[in-house]
């Protein structure tokens, strides 16, 4: 009996891993062609200095967008610690970038994150989770006060889906699949996959997601209000970038109020947020741009914001 429930166990983990639900093997040091691992975003020079997981480049018109793409391919974008570290240490250094204004976080066509790397985790106990913060690390990413966009095209399932959740806005391709499919390996999401789908999706949606281990489509996604809009997978990362130029084209400092007391509304009661929101409008009142976009409103011209 010992021997069969293994024997279905492993083969079980097996087939997991072959889904990409998590990580696959250690990721070759023999880079990919460019050709074959990045999507055809317009202008885009994806660098590599000083980075050994992701790609990085200011992209748009006015360059004014901090790209960020996952680049671990025969993972599938498993999210490993150096993969984590990197990611967290470049939405920082955008976030304190005043020629930035708004970050664009995607993988690959195959994969925005198939998960996070299990190998890296399995043998760990409590006491040992405790000790380290496992997980601890990812949650820099949310503390960002610059608009983060996931653009997801592929896979992006366990912490694939937390990190997708953790950024303020989500664009899919439409062949996109999210999920939480811890549970199929005896544990559960850790990263605020139970509580940040749940304010988005609702709770029965989100106990069928976790519960289950389905996958969720793209169609379903944006159905839910998980995701925000659903693109062809070719044109998802420039789609992503044109809304990020979007934004940048506003006063970052009101831009950065917006985010505050929309997240806000995930940690209070309405009359909280309500009050919380009536108090970051009044403050706008005390900037510069405030004053030039109104005057700007009035004399019917573009505004010139100084993020004062």
């Amino acid at each position: 009996l010992k021997f069969l429930v293994s024997h279905v166990f492993l083969n079980h983990l097996k087939q997991f891993n072959k889904m990409a639900l998590f990580m696959w093997s250690p990721m070759s040091k023999t880079k990919l062609l460019m050709s074959k691992i990045i999507l055809p975003v317009s202008s885009m020079k994806l660098s590599t200095t000083n980075y050994e997981y992701i790609l990085t480049e200011k992209v748009g018109e006015k360059k004014n967008v901090g790209l960020v793409k996952l680049n671990r391919p025969k993972a599938l974008n498993a999210l490993c610690d150096g993969l984590i570290t990197e990611l967290v240490g470049a939405v920082s250094a955008y976030d304190t970038d005043g020629s930035i204004g708004a970050i664009v976080v995607t993988g690959s066509e195959r994969a925005f994150a198939a998960g996070a790397d299990i190998k890296e985790m399995i043998n760990n106990d409590y006491s040992t989770n405790l000790k380290i913060g496992l997980l601890q690390q990812w949650d820099n990413l949310s503390k960002c006060k610059k608009p983060v966009i996931a653009a997801v095209n592929g896979f992006a399932l366990g912490g694939g889906c937390e990190l997708a959740m953790m950024c303020d806005i989500i664009y899919a391709g439409e062949k996109a699949k999210f999920g939480q499919p811890e549970i199929a390996i005896g544990t559960m999401p850790g990263a605020g996959g139970t509580q940040r789908m749940s304010r988005s999706c609702g709770k029965s949606f989100t106990m069928e997601v976790c519960l289950s281990g389905n996958q969720i489509t793209a169609q379903e996604a944006l159905t839910r209000g998980l995701v925000s809009k659903v693109f062809p997978p070719e044109k998802l990362v420039d789609e992503a970038i044109k809304l990020a130029e979007k934004i940048s084209e506003h006063s970052p400092l009101i831009v950065s109020l917006v985010k505050e007391s929309v997240n806000y509304a995930y940690e209070s009661g309405l009359s909280q947020g309500l009050q919380f929101e009536k108090k970051l409008f009044y403050s706008t009142f005390a900037t510069d741009d405030q004053k030039e976009g109104m005057t700007a409103f009035i004399e019917k011209r573009k505004p010139n914001f100084t993020n004062n």
